[in-house]
């Protein structure tokens, strides 16, 4: 990327540097330049991250640029980045590695931006499984059952074991939950259930009598949890 800039900007940013306010003085400068090169330069090196107009540039290379040093959310991001990027596949390309990280984060939320992203950004839903499947879990953020429908939906030409086995995990996990919690969990998903993808509802049905098989509770409290269970399905 280097050769990309011109040395005469590169030069007029760094006796900028040491002025106190270094950003607001080249944002004046170079935000809306003329020169396209002058732009890519300033989307590179301004220290507190790119502006909303810097990805929305009427360039895709200074949008590029901008998108990769951003530090706005992800769907925001997307919403601004210059539509060539996204319809070109060497274009695309160029934002590959910041794409993979941003839904690597996305995919470890509770799916409500997730979402909305794949709905502009359907492209992108091979890489949203795979960070689900395979990407480091970095927090026990869950989604809800309708969240998760909704990802399900989108993903439904993939949908596999491996898939489920990845979104299972997002959802209630009954071994942290006692009797009170789970009956609220049932109770509350049973008012959703046409809404919600029958996966999920035959695992809340399977997990809830995995649950009552390894517990101590009496029986008639183990045979009213599966009563609510059967009424998911």
């Amino acid at each position: 990327m280097e050769e990309l800039f011109n040395l005469t900007y590169k030069e007029e940013v760094e006796l900028l540097k040491d002025e106190a306010d270094f950003e607001s003085l080249g944002d004046e400068k170079y935000l809306n330049h003329e020169d396209m090169e002058a732009r890519l330069y300033w989307a590179f090196c301004r220290p507190n991250g790119s502006r909303e107009e810097q990805i929305a540039d009427k360039h895709p290379i200074v949008s590029i640029m901008a998108f990769n040093h951003s530090k706005l959310p992800a769907l925001k991001r997307f919403q601004l980045l210059h539509k060539d990027v996204i319809e070109k596949d060497n274009l695309r390309g160029k934002i590959r590695n910041r794409a993979r990280m941003l839904f690597r984060s996305l995919v470890d939320d509770d799916f409500i931006e997730l979402n909305k992203v794949l709905d502009l950004v359907p492209v992108y839903l091979p890489v949203a499984i795979d960070q689900l499947k395979n990407g480091r879990k970095w927090n026990d953020m869950l989604a809800s059952e309708i969240e998760a429908t909704k990802f399900l939906q989108k993903s439904k030409e993939f949908i596999d074991e491996e898939l489920l086995s990845a979104l299972y995990i997002k959802l209630a996990n009954f071994e942290e939950l006692d009797s009170s919690e789970i009956k609220e969990l049932l109770e509350n998903t049973i008012k959703i259930k046409n809404d919600v993808d029958n996966n999920i509802l035959n695992y809340y049905k399977e997990q809830t009598y995995l649950w009552t098989k390894n517990s101590d509770l009496h029986i008639l409290q183990k045979k009213g949890l599966e009563k609510l269970a059967n009424k998911l399905i």
